[in-house]
């Protein structure tokens, strides 16, 4: 059994290189351009697959982790999310998937949040954790039904909403190799690329916001 969990975790790991390398490469590539979007590509079967292989183990003998079980479905959210909001360029309305993948985050980001309540009245280790990013994803999703109820700002916000989401699982991928790649693990570690990934977020949407969108065939 500790075999097999340890080629799962260096195809997680192969899978998991591959989307941080080309998430990174598609930040620093022109947006829009063919690269970007192959790199983008790559990056989301990196991702994805990755995080699917990275489920299964947090629920072996010894191996047990349910916060980076919770992790790994909020990073297939993202990644799955900031792919189909490149719909809303031909689209006005969400259909039943988008609602169906926001309100899985949404239940799964309650459970975080209850979580790391938990955690931290029982004095346990790194529970402000659970709190940290169950906030992250109960924000995201609130702000997805705000989008799918908005029609009227759909066509103005899908790029926004893409470039958040896409670098918030880039976010995760540069946060997993810190943790688990180099071996830092303190809440530092944890927090950190979240904050600055969230500021150059928020650098692209005033940049959007201002300009004329520069992504008009990011699909």
């Amino acid at each position: 059994m500790e075999q097999t969990i340890k080629i799962l975790i260096y195809i997680h790991a192969f899978f998991g290189g591959i989307g941080l390398i080309t998430g990174i490469g598609s930040v620093l590539v022109k947006k829009g351009g063919l690269l970007h979007k192959r790199m983008g590509k790559l990056f989301s079967v990196g991702m994805v697959v990755s995080s699917l292989i990275s489920i299964p183990i947090c629920w072996m003998p010894k191996h047990q982790n349910i916060f980076l079980f919770l992790i790994g479905l909020f990073t297939i959210y993202l990644v799955i999310a900031g792919n189909r909001v490149l719909s809303f360029k031909t689209k006005t309305k969400a259909d039943k998937i988008d609602f169906i993948i926001s309100g899985s985050m949404l239940f799964f980001s309650v459970i975080m949040i209850a979580l790391g309540i938990y955690c931290q009245l029982s004095n346990i280790e790194n529970g402000i954790l659970f709190t940290f990013f169950g906030g992250f994803g109960l924000y995201m999703t609130i702000k997805d039904f705000l989008f799918y109820k908005n029609t009227s700002e759909i066509k103005k916000q899908w790029l926004s909403k893409h470039i958040g989401k896409m670098i918030g699982a880039l976010i995760a991928s540069v946060t997993a190799f810190i943790v688990a790649g180099i071996g830092i693990g303190n809440i530092i570690a944890w927090m950190t690329p979240s904050i600055l990934g969230t500021i150059y977020i928020m650098y692209w949407n005033r940049k959007i916001a201002t300009k004329k969108p520069i992504l008009q065939s990011v699909n």
